[in-house]
């Protein structure tokens, strides 16, 4: 019987996906949430060392985002605690740009543990499942987010070279830069979903205070307004605006483009029919 792997942030974008294709490949896996069996919660570093028990391989996501305070030490804590259990194989989900995210890296790639590390521009999911769905299927969205462009990366293609990397060899030690095959920007990207959706969705630029204020007066907790404004403020300054080849390397094939990702989600954007 196969090893058993691992699979932090299982009800996430990645990590939902990492697990079902794992599971469709009939490796063993252990989903790690916080109604895991064990559970696994990253605010209680108590439940580490149960979930962690008796795996082979990990793949590591940070929730909310490795660039949050706190992110390194515990990626330091819980690779510990793996090297101790015996795992094997680990592969990290990481951010381009983002200085703690590489330091998070840093960790990992510094310890006993055949590492892979995927490390990932925007996914093309913010906007079909993430904070930026609403507006969008309101056909309103409003962004600081200007001129400077992103090479919007597929989860689809994240969660395959994930998987690849927790059960092939020739991985370890690898650093996949993870974009998609162009620049777009978030303009860009809003008027590729209107093509697909053939709706009239539009996009306006605001500040960042005011985003960030607003995003404050909806409840939205703490760590995730202050990772947004740190993403926009600062990460999406110019310093990602180039194109990497991750997928190809890891996969021998291209990354998903966004006008697929949109024509493929075309329907999760258009409203149902009003039945009379």
């Amino acid at each position: 019987m196969p090893d058993t792997t691992l699979v932090l942030g299982a009800n996430g974008k990645t990590g939902r996906r990492v697990a079902d294709r794992l599971e469709a490949r009939g490796v063993p896996v252990r989903r790690g949430a916080r109604g895991g069996t064990p559970p696994f919660d990253w605010e209680n570093p108590a439940t580490w060392p149960a979930a962690v028990e008796g795996m082979a391989a990990m793949y590591v996501s940070y929730f909310p985002d490795l660039a949050v305070p706190g992110a390194v030490d515990a990626v330091r804590e819980l690779s510990t605690i793996a090297e101790r259990a015996g795992v094997r194989r680990l592969v990290l989900l990481s951010g381009r740009g983002e200085e703690e995210a590489q330091a998070a890296e840093a960790v990992v790639t510094a310890g006993s543990i055949e590492w892979t590390v995927v490390r990932c521009a925007w996914f093309n999911q913010n906007f079909s499942e993430g904070h930026l769905f609403d507006p969008v299927f309101a056909g309103d969205v409003v962004l600081p987010a200007g001129s400077v462009a992103e090479p919007f990366i597929d989860v689809d293609d994240i969660a395959d070279v994930a998987v690849a990397a927790l059960t092939e060899p020739g991985h370890g030690g690898k650093l996949y830069e993870m974009t998609g095959p162009r620049l777009l920007t978030f303009a860009d990207a809003i008027g590729e979903i209107a093509a697909a959706t053939g709706r009239d969705i539009t996009y306006t630029q605001t500040d960042l205070a005011g985003y960030v204020a607003a995003m404050a007066e909806h409840d939205l907790p703490a760590d995730v307004v202050g990772l947004i404004g740190y993403l926009f403020g600062e990460v999406l300054d110019g310093r990602n605006q180039w194109v990497g080849d991750g997928v190809e390397q890891a996969l021998g094939r291209p990354a998903k483009d966004f006008s697929e990702f949109a024509r493929d989600n075309a329907a999760v954007w258009t409203p149902s029919p009003v039945r009379s």
